[in-house]
């Protein structure tokens, strides 16, 4: 899928809590909905594993969604009069960034702390 299209649907879902953000994915009629949706869960359970922490409990947040575009797979078909013509299939790469609001707030309250001293 090309990263224009995967962008289009990206866009509606970033800064979004994962609550919502899955929401919005799941009763989104576009094809990029479905895969945004794999990775976004896929985050979600890397942000479990690394954290050893439920993500459930916590605020989690879509700090950074990047949508770049990937190699091309270049492909042939026939044309008229024995020609031939190049398909270009597109492919991206998706990176998201999870953010925990809660320690976010948490080491802002602490700079606060210090400037009052």
């Amino acid at each position: 899928m090309s990263a224009r299209k995967m962008r289009l649907v990206a866009d509606n879902i970033r800064g979004k809590d994962v609550a919502t953000a899955l929401d919005i994915l799941r009763f989104s009629k576009r094809e990029g909905a479905y895969w945004l949706e794999k990775v976004l869960l896929s985050a979600i359970s890397n942000w479990e594993q690394k954290t050893g922490e439920d993500a459930a409990e916590y605020d989690l947040y879509i700090k950074k969604l990047l949508v770049d575009e990937g190699p091309f797979l270049k492909r042939f078909r026939p044309a008229p009069h024995g020609r031939a013509h190049r398909i270009r299939k597109r492919t991206n790469h998706v990176t998201i960034v999870l953010e925990n609001r809660v320690a976010l707030e948490a080491a802002e309250d602490m700079v606060t702390y210090e400037e009052e001293e």
